[in-house]
Parts: structure tokens; C-alpha cells; sequence
């Protein structure tokens, strides 16, 4: 048995090749996985569950297309877990039923095929970045959230377009270890868990970095950000040695399933 987890596709009306690898990817790679899980940022932008109902909308037939191919893995036995992202943080209940999927809080705590791991999108652990967190903050809070859904969708939509620009803006010119996480909130979080292996997307930084808490060795493992051309998983296979193995590949080569 195997388990695959990615993040960080940005999905959107103008990634189409993007858009099409993943389509492959779930048809060709995460079929027979016990579990995929998509760990935020699967959208560009998500501003509200009623975007399945704007069927002029372009990015409501790219979120009907996911639906039905994660909905035909789900039947199929595959295990879908669905985690918000910075970007995606209004993915609500309703996207995730209709794809039969599951999905998580901000911090989740697993056994992937024998291996305790915690799991999250990432940006909770950017500390030093006080703009966004603060932004996170009011983001997150439920009450925010009702006010932004009680806007037309129109208007969320003008919205989030003007969130990206400033967030562009804010990003070039913000120092770059500002914007990646804080090595004592890692350590924290894991002390806090109990675990030895943490798995996250968020900061486009992909890398396998070894570490120590509470005088264990550890690892923490950083998923890539998909493009027109590559994507990134990481694949665990159960096995007496069983390790998550960091991938990236072609979307013309899809990794076999």
C-alpha cells in the first residue's frame, strides 16, 4: 500500500496545463493509493462554495472537473483529505462532500502507512512574517468569514484579485527569510505532537530537512509548488523501512501508480 501527498497546485483559468496535468495525475498515478492528501493551496483562489453554482464562472468547471476526478478515486477506495491553504482558505464543507473527501483543520496528526506524521499547509509557521500573520488571523476567524461569504460573488471575486496584487507587492519586498518558517515554531509544534516527521507545502521551497527534537532525530519534509510543466508529490510506500520520498516529475511523465 502506498500513500501520496501533494500541495500548492494554484489551480486557475489560466494554468490550463497545470490544470491538465493534475487531471492526469489523479487518473493515472493516485489510483489504488490507500489515501491522497492535498495539504492547501489546491485552488488559486476560493472565495465561497457557491462558486459551484456559477457555472459561467471559469473556475467553476476546472472545480466541477476536480470534483468529478476525485470523486471517481474516492469510490474507487482512495481515502481524499482536503486542507485549506493561504489561498483556498474558504473551501468549504460542500467542495469537499461533493468530492467525497474529508476535510481537515489547520494541524492534523496521522499514521501514514506505519509512520506518525503531522501535517499542515505551512503558513501557520511563518512567524516572522507579522503582515500575514496578522492577515491569517482575521482570516481564519469565523465571523470574518461569514461577512466575506454575505458578499455577492462578484465582489469577492473583484476581492481576491486585489488580495493576489497585494500580496505580489508585499512579497517583493519582504526580506526571504521572512517569508519561510521559523525553525523554533517547526521544533515546537513537534514537541507539542510527539511526532518525528512533519509534511508541508506553502513556502514553494521544496526540500527533505533533518533536525532534532527533544534530542530525536527528525524530519521535515517541504512539498513544491506544481507548474506547466512539473509537479511534486511525496509517496509513501509501507514497506519494513518505510520513509516519504520527495518527487518531482514531468507532467508529460507522470510518476506510474
Amino acid at each position: 500500500m502506498r500513500t501520496l501527498l501533494v500541495a500548492d497546485l494554484h489551480l486557475s483559468s489560466d494554468t490550463p496545463e497545470l490544470n491538465q496535468g493534475f487531471y492526469r495525475y489523479l487518473e493515472h498515478t493516485a489510483p489504488g493509493a490507500e489515501a491522497l492528501y492535498i495539504l492547501g493551496d489546491l485552488f488559486d483562489a476560493w472565495i465561497g462554495d457557491d462558486l459551484l453554482d456559477a457555472t459561467q464562472h471559469p473556475l467553476n468547471h476546472i472545480a466541477q472537473e476536480v470534483i468529478k476526478r476525485l470523486h471517481t478515486l474516492s469510490s474507487d477506495g482512495t481515502a481524499v483529505y482536503l486542507m485549506h491553504g493561504n489561498r483556498d482558505f474558504l473551501l468549504g464543507e460542500r467542495f469537499a462532500a461533493a468530492c467525497q473527501a474529508t476535510l481537515f483543520g489547520d494541524v492534523e496528526e496521522v499514521e501514514l502507512q506505519g509512520v506518525a506524521a503531522l501535517l499542515l499547509h505551512g503558513d501557520s509557521l511563518c512567524t516572522q512574517d507579522d503582515a500575514y500573520m496578522a492577515f491569517r488571523q482575521q482570516s481564519r476567524d469565523p465571523e470574518w468569514q461569514a461577512q466575506m461569504l454575505a458578499l455577492p460573488l462578484e465582489q469577492r471575486l473583484e476581492l481576491a484579485k486585489s488580495l493576489r496584487l497585494q500580496s505580489g507587492e508585499a512579497n517583493a519586498n519582504k526580506a526571504d527569510a521572512i517569508m519561510d518558517v521559523t525553525q523554533q515554531e517547526v521544533i515546537t509544534l513537534m514537541e507539542r505532537h510527539g511526532v518525528a516527521t512533519m509534511i508541508h507545502g506553502h513556502t514553494h521551497r521544496p526540500k527533505v530537512h533533518t533536525l532534532s527534537v527533544e534530542d530525536v532525530p527528525a524530519t521535515r519534509y517541504v512539498l513544491g509548488d506544481w507548474d506547466s510543466e512539473h509537479g511534486w508529490d511525496i509517496v509513501i510506500e509501507r514497506s519494513e523501512h518505510t520513509a516519504p520520498q520527495l518527487r518531482q516529475f514531468p507532467l508529460t511523465a507522470l510518476p506510474e501508480a
